[in-house]
């Protein structure tokens, strides 16, 4: 639907020019567009014009993109604007487009890496806790995902993960009226939680069992629950107990597999509660660590330790019930019925002391003088980092790396990752952004000025003037150089680049009284086709007349007469 409108629009509020298709889902085709007001590159969703039908979605998807386009952090992808554009498609039927214009980030998608295969423990992780660093930010802001999955997530070329589509996803599901609307949900259904799945009310936990069904997905190369529909996807999310993931990939150590096991549980209340404390457990274990594990609840006690208890007040019960003759005949043969009272009082003593310890039980505490935390710089200057760093009495080894949206002289990441505890005196590897890196400009000369705009645009600039000049080789229309010009790590992607192309025209100039042999060599040069006639009247061997002089078509015909030598 989309692309049948795509192809009734070029430009969407005045500003935004619609440009190649780029990505494809169920709810929508993204396309690279330039805003040609501010002369940079975006990327622009077309949602499915039946969505624009419901009123109620348009009010929710307005409200939605605005608070999503609030949120400002590294690993969220803005949304720049949103709106809806009326179009006439091709059946000459006019339609509401909804669109949204957000930042264009040049990586994968998440989804496509997954398709080729499991990662290393070690990228999962890394991947991961920069999903969580992501929607702590949201969660802090009161914004829900709803919609976490590798088609959701891009990855850059220096590694940074950019989360899209905060926000909106609570404006289209809120559209659809069940999870038997396959074609609201396919190629979601294999993240919904268990309730969303059951159209409970959701919170911040949802987005973080998603996260831990895309974990398991980098962990094993395959989601945990499969079905022929979404409908058996979201049973098994329901009733279905997951898979352990290193029984799927035996690389997987037993650390990380307690980590995944508690993101995708059923109960939300056994899941990890906020995304901070999935990060922490996951940088744990990715050091190669077990998480530290919470004490039971009383009530798991209580069905474990009084089972004994309960035995023992059943024997009493029976032993006060039978017969007196029977009983008092018992006793003589065995110990006197006070001593089984002293017994039953001791145990029940005993489970009491028992679970007294238990719960007053504390684990060991190393002192903050020898161990800390890893502190969250992620996103602080080099300068706030350090001191950060240095304060928890780490030592800081740094490394630069280029970054297409993050800051020069912001962090990137830490190795280990927040949260890990380590002895003081460790070092602590930052990364640190050196800001966007330079790009070559691609050589487009000779070629015609929409192939070379492709190219151009295709490497991450923006076409500005068009300048037409005289050029004696190159044919009419084609380009002769850019400006700047091509070079190796010549410019910024989205900077503007003008195209200098042929008019089809040469100028001739004047060659009266110029030696033949150097009015020749000009001539030949200009490409024109020179007819020479000689005057036996004069000497000298100079040029006497012309037939043409100044802007003339190329290849043009140009006589002379010259003196005889």
């Amino acid at each position: 639907m989309s692309e049948d409108v795509a192809q009734g629009v070029r430009v969407l509020a005045g500003r935004y020019e619609l440009g190649a298709q780029i990505g494809h889902g169920g709810m929508s085709d993204v396309f690279l567009g330039t805003d040609t007001r501010l002369g940079r590159t975006v990327a622009i969703k077309l949602l499915r014009a039946s969505l624009a039908e419901d009123p109620s979605f348009r009010a929710r998807f307005r409200r939605e993109a605005q608070d999503a386009a609030k949120m400002a952090h590294p690993t969220i992808v803005r949304i720049f604007d949103a709106g809806e554009e009326a179009v006439r498609t091709p059946e000459g039927e006019e339609r509401l487009v909804p669109f949204i214009v957000m930042e264009h980030v040049d990586g994968r998608l998440l989804r496509d890496i997954i398709a080729e295969g499991a990662v290393s423990q070690a990228q999962a992780a890394k991947v991961i806790e920069q999903v969580l660093i992501a929607l702590e930010y949201s969660h802090r802001a009161g914004v829900i995902h709803r919609d976490i999955k590798p088609g959701n997530i891009m990855v850059t070329r220096s590694g940074q993960v950019k989360v899209m589509d905060f926000g909106i996803a609570r404006a289209i599901s809120e559209t659809a009226s069940s999870i038997a609307e396959t074609s609201q949900v396919v190629g979601t259904a294999q993240y919904f939680s268990p309730e969303q799945a059951r159209g409970e009310v959701v919170d911040a936990r949802t987005d973080l069992y998603s996260t831990g069904i895309v974990l398991f997905e980098l962990l094993t190369g395959r989601a945990p629950f499969a079905g022929d529909n979404p409908v058996a996807v979201a049973y098994q999310h329901i009733n279905a107990e997951p898979p352990v993931p290193s029984r799927v990939n035996p690389a997987i150590s037993p650390a990380m597999d307690l980590v995944v096991l508690k993101a995708i549980a059923k109960d939300p209340g056994r899941r990890y509660q906020s995304a901070a404390e999935f990060r922490a457990d996951l940088a744990t274990a990715a050091a190669g660590q077990l998480p530290v594990k919470h004490a039971p609840r009383p009530d798991e006690f209580a069905e474990t330790l009084f089972g004994s208890q309960a035995a023992a007040s059943q024997a009493a019960a029976r032993q006060l019930s039978t017969d007196v003759d029977d009983r008092s005949l018992r006793t003589q043969s065995g110990p006197p019925v006070l001593w089984i009272w002293a017994g039953i009082i001791a145990l029940l003593a005993i489970i009491a002391a028992v679970i007294y310890w238990i719960f007053t039980l504390q684990p060991p505490r190393i002192t903050d003088d020898l161990v800390r935390q890893v502190p969250d710089v992620v996103g602080m200057s080099i300068e706030e980092g350090r001191a950060s760093l240095d304060d928890a009495g780490f030592l800081i080894e740094e490394q630069a790396a280029s970054s297409d949206t993050v800051p020069s002289g912001t962090i990137l990441r830490t190795e280990p990752g927040a949260g890990v505890s380590l002895e003081r005196g460790k070092t602590i590897q930052v990364t640190v952004s050196s800001g966007q890196s330079r790009v070559d400009i691609p050589d487009v000369s000779r070629q015609s000025v929409e192939d070379a705009s492709a190219a151009l645009t295709a490497a991450g600039f923006v076409i500005g003037e068009i300048r037409p000049t005289n050029s004696a080789d190159i044919p009419k229309d084609a380009v002769i150089t850019t400006d700047p010009g091509p070079g190796e790590n010549a410019a910024f992607p989205g900077t503007t680049i003008n195209l200098v192309i042929s008019n089809g025209v040469v100028s001739v100039p004047d060659f009266t009284n110029v030696p033949l042999a150097e009015a020749r060599t000009s001539i030949s040069q200009l490409g024109l086709v020179l007819k020479t006639t000689i005057v036996p009247t004069c000497t000298g061997g100079a040029v006497q007349t012309q037939s043409i002089v100044g802007d003339q078509p190329q290849h043009s015909t140009i006589d002379i007469t010259v003196c005889a030598p």
